[in-house]
């Protein structure tokens, strides 16, 4: 009789496949879908505000770029400066703008005057009541020369120059509640009535414009006793040329004192408003990190707790042949369910902050896929790390230990 050894029972190594890790990690997080919801939060109000502040900034200065390439940057405006002789005020010879537009490199020139003279919604209004509104001695070229465009009505051409009409800038307009589409509209100018035959848009390269009464200069010259001195003279120049010119402008708008004369590019305010907003957004970026790193120690906290409650669950676990890599994997994926669900809704607020503040303003709409994408990524980072910790205090639970009552 023969006798054979029996082998012992060959034992199946634990195999915690990735798919099974993630269904593990839901689990988790739905049986206790009320914590796991205000965890979340914590994380797409971080989310949020980076995705916002990034789609805002962006969409502002693509605002930017479209005024610039709408009206150009080949722009100077010439005005008087200081003077360093006296303390009279100083003023642009009459022949300045005649001067300019002789510059080879000079596109188009046009000037304005103010007057000393107010214009009031009526007649029954105090003198002071012009609700800031100055009145401007425009020629038929200015809103040619500045690529303007009229809100409403009509632009002061040639053949209104010396009639009562007026165009309003549209500060003014909304100021003294002119709306032309309404009806003739009439306004008390230097103390007799002026037809309101347009209303501009704003301007933004000459934003000086949209709090302005502008008429005619042969109307000027006739009632207010204009002379031609312009308060502010506007060169368009070839926009390979612009340096050269603004090299140039004062000395040939008056050669006696070319150091009395102030040249400016309007272009460049533009450019230094959008490097103010790239700072601003720095700051609240740095804000919405501060948010997202709060929304981190939530995790750590909330799984810390998880660990405490699951003693038993990971004891069994253990037994029944889970290894710590299994544990591990089990709370950093609940970690990640939770970190990827709060920067997905992140995402998704932070888009729609976005999109709703761009359409107030108008501006174009932009939503960029790197700040998209890199909110879910920065949320499943941070959930990442927030859950290494706990995941690691999981795993390092023996079987008898994880079980034993408390």
């Amino acid at each position: 009789m023969t006798i054979t050894e029996e082998k012992p029972p060959r034992l199946e190594k634990s195999v915690l496949r990735f798919r099974d890790a993630v269904a593990l990690g839901k689990l988790g997080v739905l049986g206790r879908r009320g914590r796991a919801m205000l965890t979340a939060v914590g994380i797409s109000i971080g989310i949020a505000a980076i995705v916002a502040v990034v789609g805002i900034s962006a969409s502002s200065q693509a605002n930017l770029l479209q005024v610039l390439d709408d009206l150009g940057t080949n722009y100077l405006t010439v005005k008087p400066g200081q003077s360093f002789s006296s303390d009279e005020d100083v003023e642009l010879p009459t022949e300045s703008g005649g001067r300019l537009s002789i510059l080879d490199q000079v596109q188009a020139v046009s000037t304005v005057a103010q007057l000393d003279v107010t214009v009031r919604r009526t007649d029954q209004m105090p003198a002071t009541d012009t609700r800031g509104v100055v009145v401007l001695a425009a020629e038929a070229d200015l809103l040619s020369t500045l690529n303007g465009k009229m809100a409403s009505g009509r632009w002061l051409d040639a053949g209104l120059s010396g009639y009562p009409t007026v165009v309003l800038g549209t500060t003014a307009a909304q100021r003294h509640g002119v709306d032309i589409s309404e009806g003739g509209q009439l306004v008390w100018l230097g103390e007799q009535w002026f037809a309101v035959v347009g209303v501009l848009q704003a301007m933004p390269l000459a934003p000086e414009l949209d709090s302005a009464a502008l008429i005619g200069t042969d109307i000027a010259t006739q009632k207010f006793g204009y002379q031609g001195s312009p308060t502010t003279v506007y060169v368009r120049a070839n926009p390979d040329d612009i340096n050269a010119v603004r090299d140039v402008a004062g000395a040939t708008a008056n050669p006696e004192s070319p150091q009395e004369v102030e040249v400016t590019r309007p272009s460049d305010a533009l450019e230094a408003r959008a490097a103010a907003d790239t700072a601003f957004t720095t700051l609240l970026l740095g804000l919405g990190g501060v948010a997202l790193l709060v929304g981190g120690v939530g995790i750590a906290n909330v799984m810390v707790i998880s660990v405490l409650e699951r003693r038993n669950e990971i004891g069994v676990r253990r037994a029944l042949g889970a290894t710590r890599r299994h544990v591990r994997s089990q709370f950093l994926v609940e970690a990640l369910v939770q970190a990827g669900l709060g920067g997905f809704a992140g995402v998704l607020l932070g888009a729609g902050v976005t999109i709703v503040y761009a359409l107030v303003m108008g501006w174009p709409i932009v939503l960029p896929v790197v700040g998209l994408a890199g909110g879910v990524l920065a949320a499943l980072l941070v959930g990442g790390l927030a859950g290494l910790y706990p995941a690691s205090r999981a795993a390092r639970l023996e079987p008898a230990e994880a079980v034993r009552p408390a």
